[in-house]
């Protein structure tokens, strides 16, 4: 791609319509399909990349275990759901997750390890089991889900890189205003889900 084109690129994915994951909807393939829906999806953008921020925010270890906390939780929360158990309010927890961590980042929260990851993993129930309803109607389930976990995880290396700015006071404001951002496209999804 020409480097003049990047920015142009850039701005078309942004505005580019979301993929709206819970709809029962769009789980066609393997392994791409699961790599390339977090990806597109805003609800996990925001959510993904505020754990990712939250942990730079709280520092070692949490830097590294909320990101592995996220996932491991989120496939619980996919084998509920694939299971057929039912998790009440999925839609408005996924949204909520955003406006929490957002908040959380945005105000530079810092709490104990053990409720942090608590936060970050009941909101990874959610997630997972929006995706564990689905998961069964994908092409092949084993590559969706291997490709969804590697999305997740490029996705809070993201949000960890965005927190290394925290090392300047302007940086800390980028990252703030980030949390901001976060909040309130979870704010947005909370009230289409309404």
């Amino acid at each position: 791609m020409n480097a003049a084109r990047l920015p142009l690129a850039v701005l078309l994915s942004l505005v580019a319509a979301p993929a709206l994951a819970h709809t029962g909807e769009g789980i066609t393939g393997g392994f791409m399909s699961g790599l390339t829906h977090p990806i597109f999806g805003w609800d996990h953008v925001v959510a993904m990349v505020a754990v990712g921020l939250w942990g730079g925010i709280l520092g070692r270890p949490a830097i590294w275990i909320l990101p592995i906390v996220f996932p491991l939780v989120m496939a619980f929360g996919a084998a509920l759901g694939v299971a057929g158990i039912e998790v009440p309010f999925i839609e408005t927890g996924i949204a909520l997750s955003g406006i929490v961590l957002g908040l959380l980042v945005a105000f530079l929260i810092k709490m104990p390890m053990p409720a942090a990851a608590t936060i970050v993993g009941l909101f990874a129930i959610f997630h997972g089991h929006a995706h564990g309803t689905e998961l069964p109607d994908a092409a092949n389930p084993a590559a969706y889900a291997v490709g969804f976990v590697i999305a997740t995880g490029l996705l809070h290396l993201a949000g960890i890189l965005f927190g290394t700015l925290m090392g300047s006071e302007a940086g800390k404001w980028l990252v703030r205003a980030g949390g901001a951002v976060i909040a309130l496209v979870g704010a947005a999804f909370l009230a289409g889900y309404a």
